[in-house]
């Protein structure tokens, strides 16, 4: 006998069809739910390790958001060092990439800040490397090297020598740099300022899920929900 597991079914449009039609409002609920089940997992001592676009499903007739793919799924134990062979490339946290192993919940906080960019600026993925070196060089091109280097040296992090030449010296780009045409009618201060409290070298610099779910850019969604509870 194999034992299964049955889940409910979501009719889930894919995220490239999808994502490209979310209006603002949208992409503030859909990430406002994606929150609730990260404070959940977290709340429950669990890191899900594989946040991105392809394990969030979403019926969007129904408005119904889940978070599916446990398989990378770890109870987090503070000092325990952790496998950073997780996550998916484009949505790895730079503590992945410079195999820091005393990572924690703040691991599934960059994942969903980079899902978050690919939404409001419509550019999927966000981080595009060709590989785990070229992808923290995608990442420094855009936070700048001095934020890369305090960060390697708050934690006493050696990069391999290979890499290091590769990243070479960037100076940080304003998030303004990414705004265009198309997506600037997604793209609010409320949303850069959430953006910025996300993608941050420092893993303990990045907000919590529950933090995140009080920032000002909820702030309808809050209200909205608020009104549903009381009819």
């Amino acid at each position: 006998k194999t034992p299964s597991l049955i889940f409910e079914y979501v009719n889930s449009t894919d995220f490239k069809v999808l994502y490209p039609t979310l209006t603002d409002y949208d992409i503030r609920f859909y990430i406002y739910e994606l929150l609730k089940a990260l404070d959940y997992c977290h709340s429950q001592g669990i890191m899900h390790r594989d946040v991105k676009p392809h394990n969030v499903m979403i019926d969007h007739e129904l408005r119904k958001l889940r978070l599916i793919d446990w398989g990378l799924a770890e109870f987090y134990f503070p000092e325990k060092e952790y496998n950073v062979r997780v996550a998916s490339r484009y949505f790895k946290g730079p503590e992945l990439l410079v195999d820091f192993q005393s990572y924690d919940y703040s691991l599934d906080m960059w994942s969903l800040g980079c899902m978050f960019a690919g939404m409001i600026f419509r550019k999927e993925p966000f981080f595009y490397g060709h590989d785990n070196h070229d992808q923290l060089v995608k990442i420094a091109k855009v936070l700048g090297t001095d934020q890369l280097n305090a960060y390697l040296n708050k934690y006493r992090i050696a990069l391999d020598p290979q890499l290091e030449a590769l990243i070479g010296r960037h100076t940080r780009k304003p998030w303004s740099k990414f705004i265009n045409p198309e997506n600037r009618h997604l793209v609010s201060p409320e949303a850069i300022d959430f953006l910025d409290k996300l993608i941050r070298f420092d893993h303990h610099d990045r907000l919590t899920a529950r933090e995140a779910m009080a920032h000002p850019y909820f702030e309808q969604v809050r209200a909205a929900e608020d009104c549903r509870m009381r009819t």
